[in-house]
């Protein structure tokens, strides 16, 4: 059976649910297939794979984006743990323009978030111990980075645990996005 790839109501981004295999061993599971994403007409080919571990539940790291001609697609998924992923649409000429959407991710199922260029991302622990893994297609420039406030009113995020124990300065410090 196929990986399944899901769209989601921020053009562009997708949740990708790979098929398991299980029996008394375990399981296991093909999470990606350059085949399958090239058919979708997604991005194949990654110049990075990062990795972060997260010692609280409750940290949160983001929002955080690069401009053009530096935007990255990325490729998410929680690798021990769980975690809510967020994407926040920056692209000033799309429908969804500051939506934000959520999408849980859990190392057990193996799902992933695909994130298209012009969106911000951010992820908040919900298990002590995530370790948090993602792809992206085009170099970290710093001349080119941003991000937006955690806490901003005009994405309105929810926090599940409450707001987050562990930050850095940076990211309490983005601007809100009508400024401030």
């Amino acid at each position: 059976m196929p990986i399944q790839f899901k769209e989601l109501p921020i053009p562009g981004a997708l949740e990708i649910i790979p098929h398991f295999f299980e029996d008394a061993r375990g399981s296991f599971a093909t999470i990606y297939d350059v085949a399958e994403f090239a058919g979708k007409g997604l991005v194949t080919d990654w110049v990075n794979d990062n990795q972060s571990y997260n010692v609280q539940a409750g940290t949160f790291r983001g929002f955080h984006f690069q401009r053009a001609p530096h935007a990255q697609t990325k490729l998410v998924r929680a690798v021990v743990g769980r975690i809510v992923d967020l994407i926040v649409d920056i692209r000033e000429d799309s429908p969804t323009y500051l939506k934000l959407l959520s999408v849980e991710l859990d190392s057990a199922s193996a799902n992933m978030l695909y994130i298209p260029k012009g969106c911000a991302h951010a992820y908040y622990t919900l298990t002590d111990g995530a370790i948090v893994g993602y792809k992206t297609d085009a170099y970290y420039a710093p001349n080119s980075e941003g991000g937006l406030r955690w806490n901003d009113p005009a994405i309105g995020f929810v926090w599940p645990l409450g707001d987050p124990p562990v930050i850095s300065d940076r990211d309490r410090s983005w601007p809100l996005v009508g400024g401030g």
